[in-house]
């Protein structure tokens, strides 16, 4: 197989097909942008500065503010240049260079939303020795892990992009650089790609997604077992905000990415791709911080700080 790809530069067909939209989309996509890395970046600041933040909970919050950042920023400033251009192209690198951070990025924040789900039932239903069972070094070995293994994981399958032959159309029925409207593309064979990423879809979307409702499973049961409403309540706060923002990604990321890709629906995709690149990283600072009392605090010393 040729290792040469006819295609040297893609047209992002964007939302051109609405274009009476396209201001509003502008101001709303730009909106979204704004909020979303001020927002991810004050946790970042107020979780940094704050010693009584520096906690297991906190530490992994750090790192979802971060993966949100990554996962926003590789998709939303070449989304706003296509909503004020009448033609969006992005190079073929370009192409492979935003796949790459946007497919590390929504798996790690899959993988990580795991990670802190085992958090809260460690929390919950094992308070006596939590801070034995999530000591600073475990905590340090499962975020190096997420960001490592889902850096492996995305190397991979942009790999097999690269590899594949693109002789046109060049057009792709997205607004970013995304899998399945990228092998759509290809006039070269996609089995291995298919593999590859029916492969990772078993495990973000099996194994992955299950160790996220054994959690919960076992956190639901704690916390029922509980005698007393305050205790419960308290519980109930402590990870109704977690299990908001797990709902909300997983069921955009895999009507994403677990759908085949002989059923792909461009509209349906980008629908969720605003979900996911976009509305989630937004949200997240907002749901974490509203429903958190000693992240509300840390972030008005923050202001404080500022002002004086």
């Amino acid at each position: 197989m040729s290792n040469q790809t006819t295609v040297t530069v893609f047209i992002l067909q964007g939302f051109s097909e609405h274009p009476e939209y396209r201001m509003l989309l502008f101001c709303c996509f730009l909106s979204l942008y704004c909020v979303a890395l001020t927002g991810n970046i004050l946790i970042i600041i107020a979780i940094s500065f704050n010693p009584g933040l520096h906690m297991p909970m906190y530490f992994f919050l750090f790192n979802l503010a971060s993966i949100d950042i990554m996962c926003t920023s590789s998709v939303m400033p070449k989304a706003l240049e296509g909503l004020l251009s009448q033609k969006n192209s992005i190079s073929f690198g370009g192409c492979m260079a935003q796949l790459y951070f946007l497919t590390w990025s929504t798996s790690s924040e899959l993988l990580l939303l795991t990670v802190m789900a085992y958090d809260r039932y460690v929390a919950i239903c094992h308070p006596l020795h939590y801070n034995t069972m999530m000591s600073k070094a475990l905590c340090s070995v499962l975020a190096a892990g997420v960001w490592t293994l889902c850096a492996f994981n995305s190397a991979i399958n942009t790999g097999l992009m690269v590899r594949l032959t693109f002789c046109g159309p060049n057009v792709i029925a997205h607004f970013f650089c995304e899998i399945p409207p990228l092998l759509h593309l290809s006039c070269s064979s996609t089995y291995v790609n298919n593999v590859m990423t029916t492969l990772a879809d078993a495990f973000y979307g099996g194994f992955d997604f299950l160790m996220t409702i054994v959690s919960y499973g076992f956190i639901i049961s704690s916390i029922l077992k509980m005698r007393t409403s305050a205790g419960k309540q308290k519980a109930f706060s402590t990870c109704s905000s977690h299990l908001i923002v797990v709902c909300m990604y997983h069921m955009a990321v895999f009507y994403a990415y677990i759908s085949p890709v002989s059923s792909y629906s461009a509209e349906k995709s980008k629908v969720a791709g605003v979900l996911y690149s976009m509305v989630s990283p937004t949200l997240n600072p907002l749901i974490y911080t509203l429903r958190n009392k000693e992240v509300k605090a840390a972030l008005r010393r923050v202001f404080l700080c500022f002002r004086n």
